[in-house]
């Protein structure tokens, strides 16, 4: 991936890791689009930087989404990164007949969401130079959190699909996958001050080393998400889902 000198689109921009994403990007020499549902946070992201852009998208709505779509090609011809990063995380108890009114959200904003975006940008960053295509997924797609069933399923979801889409792309714009461990940031309440969890800071400054590799790896893997991601190549997966659920 160049590191500068893109037109790049974050969703999920206006906090947590999409927003320090973008400023580090920026800071890089690259334009930035910010988008998400609330344009007070996209413009809290933006506020005092040039070359910085907020839109509004409602990343679980398809009409929005093919709409949205079109704007940004129409306003950023020269688009050619995306990075789908916006999600939601839900706590779920499978122990009892429930309301899947979470789950069902947590699908079509983790999943659904961005392939839409992606089948809906396909066509123009198949034709622009230098283009890529960044998937935000989980360690936990690699061992799950029992807790967050739906969240994990979407994020292996989301890993499997990139590597198909890195197949049928291959030539054309590269596909990498972007796998965070547990971050501070507000993505459940209490997270950004969570203890344990990896502080933010130090979580963009190692993807932004790593995406500074040449070739850019496939998949970027801070060092703390590597006992999840290997855990079944390693032969340690059932002490991870263990350890992981604090048994």
């Amino acid at each position: 991936m160049k590191r500068s000198g893109n037109v790049i689109l974050i969703t999920g921009g206006g906090s947590g890791i999409g927003r320090e994403l973008a400023l580090r990007f920026n800071e890089l020499g690259n334009t930035v689009i910010v988008a998400g549902r609330r344009l007070e946070t996209l413009e809290e992201t933006i506020a005092g930087r040039s070359d910085m852009h907020a839109m509004v998208v409602d990343i679980e709505d398809s009409d929005a989404i093919t709409a949205f779509a079109e704007r940004v090609v129409a306003e950023h011809p020269s688009l050619n990164v995306l990075i789908n990063n916006a999600g939601i995380m839900r706590r779920e108890d499978l122990s009892r007949t429930r309301d899947l009114s979470d789950a069902e959200q947590t699908v079509v904003a983790n999943l659904l969401g961005p392939i839409r975006l992606t089948n809906a940008l396909t066509d123009h960053l198949v034709n622009q130079p230098d283009a890529a295509i960044v998937n935000v997924s989980s360690g936990l797609a690699f061992v799950p959190l029992s807790g967050t069933p739906t969240y994990n399923a979407t994020k292996a979801a989301i890993h499997s699909y990139t590597v198909s889409l890195r197949e049928q792309l291959r030539g054309k714009v590269e596909v990498i996958e972007l796998a965070p461990p547990a971050v501070q940031t507000e993505l459940t309440p209490g997270q950004s001050t969570r203890e344990g969890y990896m502080p933010l800071d130090d979580f963009i400054d190692e993807t932004m080393a790593l995406l500074r590799e040449q070739p850019t790896p496939r998949e970027i893997l801070v060092e703390r998400v590597n006992y999840l991601r290997w855990a079944e190549r390693d032969g340690h997966f059932d002490q991870a889902v263990e350890v992981l659920n604090g048994h």
